[in-house]
């Protein structure tokens, strides 16, 4: 394999202050900004014109069918702790903080908790703005004088507000007196002390609402994975390494295959490829042909898929993608573990979604048979 020596270089997250999604004032760009490491409303749910290539169908993020492969996400130090500081609601932005989700998903996802429970979602309708969807305790009066049905008026306690990004900073748009905050981070703590211009105070979550959503959903169809295989999904992603793992597997490998990656010398030189997911297994496609043709692993192979446990990012160029990796049987072997590194490229595609597609879709119909 030849080796460039303007490789990426790997940064782990704890350099970072705030590993989290960009939530300071979002800037308003334009349509020939957009970069593979930003945060991007996703097409699903969405009007917006579906982006990439048009051989992609792409990874779902709310799936209907689940196996509990990954570990959920780790809560707060203390979540009883009346002190809340600045410090734990950024630690939980990654659970209130759903930029790609639609309006629907998000009435899905809030419509059975308490009122004050929340998500921020990027605006489609306005470019460069946030939707804050919210519960709250009872519809607003116009909506109970039209006699909805007790199933209508579910979804209308689910309210929609726009968070405005300014030259000032954010704030809750159609409502003067609501101050400027700095950042999506700041809104958010204030009004989980005060409601302010809000029907009630905001509800600061200890856990991944999407997570929980997928842990007490009914199994509405026992086919709905083998469903969602035949249809497969695809993205473009950055093609980083592969390792042998001897028999290790789980995060444990992701992590190990990474702090192997990041010093190895030459480094490992990275390509797009075409991720292919389906009912077969896994395709790799290197379009241009620059380290390979095409890698087929079969879905009796693939053991394992999950994020950086330590939330590393891949950068090149000044950009940076979250990273994650898969684990497959070594071809011929039975306990020998090869780890294959990625890194995001699309950013309608995250990490996130890719890895629910393969550890619970895919891995998860094999444990089922």
């Amino acid at each position: 394999m030849d080796h460039s020596q303007g490789s990426p270089i790997l940064q782990h997250a704890g350099m970072n202050l705030n590993p989290q999604p960009p939530l300071p004032e979002k800037k308003r760009i334009s349509e020939g900004e957009r970069s593979f490491g930003s945060v991007s409303p996703s097409s699903s749910g969405f009007s917006s014109p579906h982006s990439g290539s048009t051989i992609s169908i792409p990874f779902p993020n709310v799936l209907p069918d689940f196996s509990k492969v990954l570990s959920t996400s780790p809560l707060p130090e203390n979540p009883t702790d009346k002190h809340v500081t600045v410090k734990f609601v950024q630690d939980t932005s990654k659970f209130w903080y759903k930029p790609d989700i639609s309006r629907e998903q998000a009435i899905a996802v809030l419509k059975d908790k308490d009122p004050g429970s929340f998500v921020v979602r990027d605006s489609h309708s306005f470019r460069g703005a946030y939707g804050l969807a919210m519960k709250v305790a009872t519809p607003p009066p116009s909506v109970l004088q039209l006699n909805k049905k007790v199933g209508d008026l579910t979804n209308e306690l689910v309210r929609h507000f726009l968070i405005e990004c300014t030259h000032k900073g954010v704030r809750l748009k159609g409502c003067p007196n609501e101050p400027y905050f700095g950042s999506l981070t700041a809104l958010v703590y204030q009004h989980s002390i005060t409601p302010l211009a809000l029907p009630c105070k905001l509800l600061i979550p200890d856990r991944d609402p999407l997570e929980e959503i997928a842990e007490t959903a009914p199994q509405t169809s026992a086919n709905s994975a083998v469903e969602l295989l035949k249809q497969g999904a695809a993205c473009n992603v950055w093609y980083l390494n592969s390792v042998e793992m001897e028999s290790l597997t789980g995060s444990q490998a992701v992590q190990k295959a990474l702090n192997i990656t990041q010093i190895q010398e030459p480094p490992p030189v990275s390509t797009v490829v075409h991720f292919k997911v389906s009912a077969q297994g896994i395709t790799l496609t290197d379009n241009q042909r620059k380290l390979f043709f095409r890698r087929h692993y079969p879905v009796n192979t693939v053991i394992f898929c999950a994020l950086d446990p330590k939330e590393r990012k891949w950068t090149k160029d000044g950009l940076s993608a979250k990273v994650f990796g898969f684990i497959a049987r070594k071809q011929g072997s039975s306990n020998e573990n090869v780890c294959h590194l990625f890194a995001e490229h699309d950013p309608e595609q995250p990490a996130s979604a890719i890895v629910n597609f393969v550890s619970k879709v895919m891995i998860g119909s094999q444990k089922k048979n």
